[in-house]
């Protein structure tokens, strides 16, 4: 489980760092930052719930052998 969070993390570093907003004056970061947390956030909250259905299939497995 600890190499798919570090995965995770690195998915969301790579793919989530460059994305920029621009045409907003000064607010680009602020409109930026304020996307990029949401879509971390959902991420983070998806791959919980994927961690824990891995976890619950191996768990069921392990009982019914």
């Amino acid at each position: 489980m600890w190499v798919l969070l570090l995965i995770g993390g690195g998915i969301v570093i790579t793919v989530l760092g460059p994305i920029s907003i621009s045409g907003y004056g000064e607010f680009d970061q602020v409109i930026s930052s304020g996307i990029k947390a949401i879509v971390a956030i959902i991420l983070v909250v998806l791959w919980v719930y994927v961690l824990s259905k891995f976890k619950k299939w191996i768990f069921q497995k392990q009982i019914s052998s």
